[in-house]
Parts: C-alpha cells; structure tokens; sequence
C-alpha cells in the first residue's frame, strides 16, 4: 500500500504536538495577573457535579456515533461512526494546543464608546493549557478548578464537527473530513464560542444573547456547516438506503438524553437551584417533542416508528439547549411541541430533500438550534430578559444574531469546504463509493 504524503504530513504534525508539549513553560512559571481565585474559592459540590457532568457531555459523542450509525446503509456504518468518534481524538488535542486560548482567551476584537468587544479569543493566552491549573478563574468559573472548566468546554467543542458528519455521510474521503473539522473548530467554532460564552464576547455583551448550553454555539454552527456541506460534496448516486441497525439509533438516542443533562445542567457551572431547573426543562422538551414528532406523522398519513420518535426526542434536546436554564418546565413542554412540529416539516419538505443531507442535520440541529434561539428570546425568565418580560430589543437583538450567525456559519463553512476540497478532494471516487466507505476508506467491516 502507498502512503501518501497527506498522511506523512499528519503524522509529522501529532509528532511536533506531542514533543512540543514538553518544553512548554509549566503554570508555575507565569505570574499571577489577577484573573484567579484562591483555592479556598474552591466549591466541592461543584466540582463534583462538573466531574461528572463533563463524563455526561463526553459520553453523548460515542452516543452520536450509535445514532448515525444505524441511519446509514449497511456498507458505511463503521466509517460514518468513526467520523464522530475520532472527535474525540482530534479536538481534544486542538483544544488543549490551540482551541482553548481562542475560545476562551483574552479578547482580540473593536472598542465602540469605550467598551471593548471580542471576536476571537488571543492564541497566546491559554496555549498547550498553560496558566490552565487548579486555580478559580474570577469570571469564567470562580467555584471551580479552571483546568475543569476547560475539560469541560472541550467535550461540547468535541461534538460540535461530529454533529456535522450526518449531512455528508457515506460519501467522504476520512482524511480530507479530518482536515475540515480542523478548519471549522479554528475558524467557525472557537470564534463563535468566544462571541457568546465569554465575558466581553460580541454577541454576549454587545447583542446580551442567551445561549445557556450551545443551541447557537453548537447546533446552529453544525446545522449550517452541515447545509453547506451537502450542497459542497453533492447528492450520494443512490440517495435512498434503508437504514442498517433501528436498535443502534435507540442505544444512541438513549446515550444522548442520558449525556444532555451534562450538557445543559452541566453549563450552569454549579451544583445549584439552576442546573436542577434545566435538568427539568431538558428531559420535558424532549419527552414532548418525541410524543409530538411521532403524532404529527401518524396524522400525516406516514407510520409511527422508532426511527421517527427517537429523531423527535433528540430534536427536542437540541431546542432546549439555549434556554434550558432560563424557563420553566411547563414552558419547555411548547418548545419541545413546537420545534418538533417545525423540524418534521422542514425534513419533509420537498425543497430541502433536494439536497442530499444525508441523515437531515440540518432540519433536525440547525432547525432546532434556531427555534431554541426564539423561543429563549420569547419566554426566557426575568426582567427584560425576553419578548414575554417587557424585553422586545433583548427579542431584536436576538433575531440581528440569528442572521448573524446564520450568515457566518453556513458562508464560513462553504468556504472552509472549498479550501479543504482544494487541498484534498472531499468525495470519494464512483468505486469507493459503491463498495461502501467501510471497505473503500478503512478496509473494515460489519460481517
């Protein structure tokens, strides 16, 4: 077998990572700025609730994995649950080197009337994990060690390109979809973050969106890379396929609900009143969406199945998200309701089944992403805080970010498709494609 040079080059890179890491300065060798706590600081139960709500979090990738992988025929279930596993391995590593520090660094971005907005976060800040310790951080998580606020933050980065993989399934050559994830984790995923979770973040501090758990940061950033790259790669020459293994989609749903209450009461960042309230939300969306995804269809003349109540019930996770810690459980029984009803049409309508998303991305995370944004704007809980409590600019804020963000994610991901297909061609060829990616790309298979 001929080794290419793309994977001589791979490999030169995991090798400069790894010896890097070695003469990286140690946190005791950088003085103390003023932006950490004392270890008194320190709240045990919080720190034992982010332990195991970042286990949560981790979990839901390998759950993905399960969920796509019993979508898809029967010759590419290995390759299409590799591609959400390997997250695991290629941006937890970015993360720690580069990721983190653009995320969640010092702000790179404009001053307007003396107030300064990021964009980005600096690279120098928090690179290989440095000044990344045991330590509190003053305002990003002041009960917790930072390294596990950090940890933390890596499993929801980890998911966001897995989510993606469902829209260009059976159709993709590994190595070139390695590359985009980094791209897209570089310049869409730590940007956005940046703008939303930190402090002087744009779209926080300027635009005051509510983004408790990710449905911007993560659905609707995977939703719209996940658009763009259907439309990039192109329709599958068999689109239609039955899908391999029904009881893989239910073991992964399953694993995904379990993991989301580390996802959502994980992002209230303490063992508090908050998180157990987004606990609530997050499993009531869900329960409603899954009973009304499978209703609406029984009423559209289409047969309840597994398939559809498990897509309902993660459709609801995902419109939860940004709110989960801003409304009520009886609220979240309508945004589960409603945003399933939206989805189901958006996955069936003619228009969008003309692009070949594999396994419907965007109708379910990039959908979902954008009602959870509306209905956050409408109901979420407060003064101010949304359309219902007297907020209508918070409301007109909120609707400027969705296009914003909108126009960034899917026009950012289409280019980032472009460079990657440039570099190394995205698609598999006709043979490898009708072999199955199982064989064609990792010479493995189900039998």
């Amino acid at each position: 077998m001929t080794v290419g040079l793309k994977w001589i080059v791979s490999f030169c890179i995991i090798t400069l990572v790894a010896v890097g890491g070695l003469f990286w300065s140690p946190i005791s060798d950088f003085p103390n700025t003023g932006e950490f706590l004392g270890e008194e600081n320190i709240v045990g139960a919080d720190v034992a609730w982010i332990l195991a709500a970042a286990g949560l979090v981790l979990l839901m990738t390998p759950g993905l994995s399960f969920f796509y992988g019993g979508m898809v025929g029967k010759k590419n279930v290995i390759s299409t649950m590799l591609q959400s596993f390997i997250a695991l391995g290629v941006i937890s590593i970015l993360w720690v080197v580069i990721g983190f520090s653009l995320s969640f660094g010092d702000s790179i971005g404009f001053t307007l009337n003396g107030e300064h907005y990021g964009i980005i976060g600096n690279p120098l800040s928090y690179p290989f994990f440095s000044r990344v310790g045991v330590l509190p951080h003053k305002y990003m998580a002041s009960t917790i060690p930072f390294i596990l606020f950090a940890l933390f933050q890596m499993k929801f980065a980890v998911i966001t390109p897995a989510l993606i993989t469902g829209s260009f399934a059976e159709r993709v050559r590994f190595i070139s979809y390695l590359l985009f994830m980094v791209l897209f984790s570089i310049f869409i995923y730590t940007p956005l973050c940046h703008m939303v979770w930190h402090p002087d973040g744009l779209l926080n501090k300027y635009f005051g969106v509510k983004d408790f758990a990710g449905g911007t940061v993560v659905h609707m950033s995977a939703g719209f890379a996940a658009l763009a790259g259907a439309l990039v790669v192109g329709n599958r020459k068999r689109p239609h396929h039955e899908p391999s293994n029904i009881s893989y989609v239910i073991l992964g749903t399953g694993m995904l609900w379990f993991g989301w209450f580390g996802f959502n009461a994980g992002s209230a960042l303490s063992a508090n009143a908050t998180a157990a309230t987004a606990f609530g939300t997050t499993t009531i969306a869900s329960a409603s969406a899954m009973m009304t995804w499978i209703f609406f269809d029984r009423i559209n003349k289409r047969k309840v199945s597994a398939l559809g109540a498990c897509i309902g019930a993660v459709v609801g996770l995902v419109a939860i998200t940004p709110g989960c810690g801003f409304v009520s459980v009886s609220e979240s029984l309508f945004i589960g309701f409603i945003s399933a009803i939206v989805s189901n049409l958006m996955m069936n309508w003619k228009a969008l089944k003309k692009i070949d998303d594999t396994l419907d991305v965007f109708a379910c995370h990039g959908v979902g992403g954008i009602m959870g944004m509306i209905l956050t704007a409408i109901f979420a809980h407060g003064e101010n805080a949304s359309l219902l409590h007297g907020g209508l600019e918070v409301f007109a804020h909120h609707m400027a970010a969705l296009l914003l963000v909108s126009v960034f994610t899917f026009f950012g991901s289409l280019l980032l498709y472009k460079i990657t297909n440039s570099i190394i061609t995205l698609r598999v060829s006709e043979e490898s494609e009708d072999l199955g990616l199982d064989i064609s790309q990792h010479e493995e298979s189900l039998c």
